[in-house]
């Protein structure tokens, strides 16, 4: 690489002006600007990556929640169940790939064992449930991971209203004895119910590459 730089710096040195000029001209910004260190303050890192995290979040959330509700238009409470088990993961999948991110959610009361939280993930919920439960704030956070070339942000995701409870609800008194015999079937170590409205379902847990923030700056 060095010695191919030389050779266009001894060009523009040496070669004096020909047809070419422009063109060389470009090659030379080019190189240049290949060559640029971006300095980035943490700061701005910080809030940038906290940014992109609550537009991917929201993203991600809008796709599951409309593809949901065609489930349960479509097949009922049930059918759901079965769209949920099939297609979510797919869809989280498909949305890292077009971010170069990984995007998962993740639960202490978690209904597939995918969504278990890995160590750094539980105590960030462990630390969203006593701020939930003594009424503090539960704002979106970045925490910096593998020696600061990940950053993960993380999100809670709560109970938003009466429609979720037809799955994570009262088994007795709100879960439909269909649903419940769905649940057991594809879910048989289902930890996702007894909620109220406003409890923690989880979090939003999103590794965002370092190097893809700075590409945003």
């Amino acid at each position: 690489m060095i010695k191919k730089i030389a050779i266009i710096l001894s060009f523009f040195v040496f070669g004096g002006c020909s047809s070419n000029d422009r063109v060389s001209r470009e090659v030379f910004e080019e190189v240049n600007k290949s060559m640029e260190i971006k300095k980035v303050n943490e700061a701005d890192l910080i809030k940038e990556a906290l940014k992109w995290g609550n537009e991917i979040s929201q993203e991600a959330q809008e796709q599951l929640i409309a593809a949901l509700q065609n489930a349960i238009a479509e097949k009922g409470v049930p059918g759901a169940i079965e769209f949920c088990n099939e297609q979510a993961f797919p869809i989280l999948e498909e949305m890292s790939t077009k971010y170069n991110v990984n995007i998962r959610r993740a639960s202490n009361d978690y209904r597939n064992p995918k969504d278990k939280p890995l160590d750094y993930e539980e105590m960030i919920l462990d630390a969203f449930e006593y701020n939930l439960e003594n009424e503090l704030p539960v704002e979106p956070n970045i925490q910096k991971i593998e020696g600061g070339e990940v950053l993960h942000y993380a999100k809670v995701i709560q109970i938003p209203g009466a429609l979720c409870l037809n799955c994570h609800g009262n088994p007795e008194t709100e879960i439909s004895p269909d649903t419940r015999e769905k649940l057991k079937a594809l879910y048989p170590e289902d930890k996702a119910i007894g909620h109220k409205i406003g409890d923690l379902r989880g979090i939003w847990s999103i590794r965002i590459p370092r190097k893809e923030v700075v590409k945003r700056m």
